[in-house]
């Protein structure tokens, strides 16, 4: 499938989302959000795949933000109708079956850190931006920055961030838990893959359900939360994989999971 404002490629069952629009810093329009459904929809189902990486185009920017020109035509519907789809694709990326790693390599502002926030990890190169400057242009975070920035860093330095406004570098991101671990920028792409494929060497399914088990747990209470472990533990014990990894351990050899 080709795309407007993406590429797209996979090598050594890893997938790699770039979003190409240098010419704006990769700045979030509705073809964009559209595109970036569509591509992760086609890594869903395909089996070859265990990890995805998202980044940007580029040098400069991961994300730069949403598209300003298209925010400067928004009114109450159609600025709901904005927002919603926005957030449809970052609940989408959240709750992907396989893992999902942000590579960070500059500018992540607005729409940008919102999309990062969405990823299951984050990592930021030393020139990596970050932050929800929305109010400076009289609007608030919109594609869920409100509730997964606090959730993330807590309620304190989410109300900090958002109501300031303020841009934070690499270092204070990681100071404060908004990203996994900062490298030098041209280690980032390495870094990421070589986090992927020690991730890929999992468990397909085991990755999944880990996935929805922290997800959902955040949803609840702790004893909810509990429940849905104790529910997804037992899936996997029925699984294929669960009786390979097993056997594997004991018989001190390499698992080969097939996802099963």
């Amino acid at each position: 499938m080709s795309y407007q404002n993406l590429i797209v490629k996979k090598e050594e069952g890893l997938g790699w989302i770039f979003v190409n629009r240098p010419q704006r810093l990769n700045a979030l329009n509705k073809e964009t959000i559209k595109e970036l459904k569509e591509a992760f929809l086609s890594y869903q189902n395909d089996p070859e795949l265990r990890v995805v990486i998202l980044t940007g185009s580029g040098e400069k920017a991961f994300v730069a933000g949403a598209d300003i020109e298209e925010l400067s035509h928004l009114d109450l519907v159609s600025g709901k109708e904005y927002a919603l789809a926005g957030q449809d694709l970052t609940k989408y990326i959240e709750n992907f079956p396989k893992p999902v790693i942000a590579a960070i390599n500059g500018y992540a502002l607005g729409g940008g850190t919102e999309l990062a926030l969405a990823c299951h990890l984050r990592l930021a190169s030393e020139k990596a931006k970050m932050g929800q400057p929305e109010v400076k242009l009289g609007l608030i975070p919109g594609f869920g920055g409100t509730q997964r920035l606090s959730r993330l860093v807590g309620k304190g330095r989410s109300l900090e961030l958002i109501l300031t406004g303020r841009i934070i570098g690499a270092e204070e991101a990681l100071k404060i838990g908004l990203v996994n671990k900062v490298v030098a920028s041209q280690d980032l792409l390495p870094a990421c893959k070589a986090l992927a494929k020690e991730i890929a060497a999992n468990a397909p399914l085991a990755l999944q359900y880990a996935i929805k088990a922290i997800n959902k747990g955040l949803d609840g209470t702790l004893e909810e939360g509990l429940l849905v472990e104790a529910e997804l533990f037992g899936e996997a014990c029925a699984t294929a994989d669960s009786e390979e990894g097993t056997k594997a351990f004991l018989a001190k050899r390499q698992a080969n999971f097939q996802g099963k």
